[in-house]
């Protein structure tokens, strides 16, 4: 019967770590769409995360499942307990590549950015994609010092929304108030994504180690 029960919290960790592939061609999609004014890509980046939501909805009701069947033990409890943080993130993650999507729908067939200041949001795109590919590396090696490097890769993430803040409060900047409104919000949605996937490295710490990222290091 515990051969059962590992066996399923090894199927619900599969389906985390796909959760967090699908949302990370979700947010390239979407940075696909804003860059290119490409409608098409908008509606797929939309389409992976309406995936990303029944796959948040199978995962919960397999967490809970998990719960109820069996009485976990300490290290089995951590496993579910965790998973069940863990969706929620993934699943914001999904939710702010569709926010990123539907910016560029909402403005098709118009830019939703200047050109400009297309390569400053491309690498904010690239930045999102890259830490969602390690926050799924990290789901599925459970490895907390990977998970602990999240941390550096968020530092890029918050160094670009600065500039592009920076960009929009300039004196110089002439697009108007339509235009700075937009790329506030496109630079949120990818600041909270990369927050989100920090967060599944925060919490396969917890998993691995029984420690919170404030109290473990990777020295001890």
């Amino acid at each position: 019967m515990r051969t059962q029960y590992h066996e399923n919290l090894r199927q619900l960790a599969e389906l985390l770590h796909a959760m967090c592939l699908q949302g990370r061609t979700a947010v390239e999609a979407a940075t696909n769409a804003v860059v290119d004014a490409d409608i098409e890509q908008a509606e797929a980046a939309i389409d992976i995360a309406g995936r990303v939501e029944t796959m948040q909805q199978q995962a919960e009701q397999e967490a809970m499942r998990l719960l109820t069947l069996q009485s976990p033990v300490a290290s089995e409890l951590r496993q579910v307990v965790s998973a069940i943080q863990l969706i929620g993130n993934l699943q914001r993650m999904g939710a702010l590549a569709a926010h990123i999507a539907t910016s560029a729908r909402r403005r098709h067939p118009d830019p939703v950015i200047m050109e400009s200041v297309r390569p400053l949001i491309a690498r904010m795109g690239a930045a999102a994609a890259a830490v969602a590919a390690s926050a799924a590396e990290v789901l599925e090696s459970g490895d907390p010092t990977a998970a602990a490097d999240l941390d550096a890769q968020d530092d890029i993430m918050d160094h670009l929304h600065e500039e592009l803040l920076g960009t929009v409060l300039a004196p110089e900047w002439a697009f108007g108030i339509t235009a700075a409104v937009d790329l506030t919000l496109l630079g949120r949605y990818y600041e909270r994504f990369a927050d989100n996937a920090v967060e599944v490295g925060r919490r396969t710490i917890f998993l691995a180690t029984g420690e919170t990222a404030e109290t473990w290091s990777a020295d001890q």
